[in-house]
């Protein structure tokens, strides 16, 4: 019998975004990684919240880092 693999909840700080479009595009590109179940991106803060299973932190920074910015483990 299998076990079912918790959801993980990570925040990140993205450095680099300054508009809506920024929020977008880190929104889907994250929303793409494996594991992935939530994307919660915060103009204001910088701020980059993440829900899922499984959750790969390189993964993660490698998707922002696709969509132009940079994460920070916060």
């Amino acid at each position: 019998m299998q076990t079912a693999t918790p959801n993980q909840t990570r925040s990140y700080a993205v450095h680099g975004m300054s508009c809506d479009h920024c929020v977008l595009s880190v929104r889907e590109e994250v929303g793409e990684v494996a594991g992935v179940t939530s994307v919660d991106v915060d103009l204001a803060s910088g701020r980059l919240t993440v829900g899922g299973t499984d959750l790969d932190d390189g993964a993660i920074a490698r998707a922002v880092a696709d969509a132009g910015y940079e994460a920070v483990v916060a």
